[in-house]
């Protein structure tokens, strides 16, 4: 396979803060062009079967993934884990632990924005959740724009639930090590996901992709949904210098949530080594 093979390896569904099933996110994708597709979840393996199945029916090539949430020094990262064995028992147990963090922390979030006046919070969220195992910040954001908090749920994310401001709780995920080892441990490929997502300097990202590669991370997604065309080329650019292969994926929410649809990715750039090389 080739760079320019229309690949989506990072997208959610309803198992985890998606707006779509499994198989209407993967019908979705096939109707968009993807040739290539993986579901990745947050710490969640439970849509993979139904993606698979119907991405079997429609003839689309099909991979299975996940997205792990992970504490790095003080930040939050996420980290893919594709090409990954979904009846590992090591990777499904770390996950477990991860998901079971997830609901304590909404409750504290909960908490801190009724501090603020914010009421119901946990509630008005729990009505957007179809997996109550993985509540998480953007059905607060849901609730927090559909209520009129604020206009729609990019307002909710800059006024609220990021850092120093009402709704953000630190939690510890799992850590890069645990992480990376789940996923090397289940035959599948690390990558970091959306790293310009992640607010840090030159230093500390040079710092992680190091420490990454050396616990045998393998991939970084250059081309992702809210990457612009320069930070495509600056992490296109560490990819090379680093070693690691280029993952390409939109991030799909659902509509109206995501900044790119799926298969409406620019190609990785040349001289990236792409991600699905790797198991092709």
């Amino acid at each position: 396979m080739e760079n320019a093979v229309n690949a989506d390896l990072h997208s959610h569904s309803t198992v985890s803060d998606g707006l779509l099933t499994p198989t209407e996110i993967t019908r979705r994708a096939a109707e968009l062009g993807v040739e290539l597709y993986a579901l990745t979840d947050h710490d969640n393996l439970g849509g993979l079967a139904e993606a698979a199945a119907e991405a079997a029916r429609l003839q689309l090539p099909f991979i299975n993934g996940v997205e792990i949430s992970v504490t790095w020094e003080t930040n939050t990262l996420h980290i893919l884990g594709l090409n990954i064995d979904p009846d590992n028992a090591v990777l499904n147990a770390g996950l477990a632990t991860v998901r079971n963090g997830r609901t304590q922390r909404a409750q504290r979030m909960a908490d801190d924005l009724a501090r603020v006046g914010i009421r119901g919070a946990l509630a008005g969220a729990d009505k957007y959740v179809t997996n109550k195992e993985m509540v998480g910040r953007s059905h607060f954001a849901r609730f927090l724009a559909e209520s009129g908090v604020v206009p729609d749920m990019k307002s909710a994310f800059k006024h609220y639930l990021v850092k120093g401001k009402p709704g953000y709780v630190p939690h510890e995920w799992a850590s890069l090590t645990d992480a990376v080892q789940w996923i090397r441990g289940a035959g599948g490929i690390a990558v970091i996901a959306h790293p310009g997502r992640y607010k840090l300097g030159a230093n500390p990202m040079r710092r992680l992709l190091g420490e990454f590669k050396e616990l045998g991370g393998q991939g970084l997604e250059v081309v992702t949904g809210n990457h612009t065309p320069e930070q495509v080329r600056h992490y296109a650019g560490l990819a090379k210098n680093f070693g690691l292969a280029g993952s390409r994926g939109s991030d799909y929410h659902g509509p109206g949530e995501s900044y790119a649809l799926p298969g409406k990715l620019p190609p990785l750039p040349e001289g990236v080594r792409a991600v699905w090389e790797m198991w092709g």
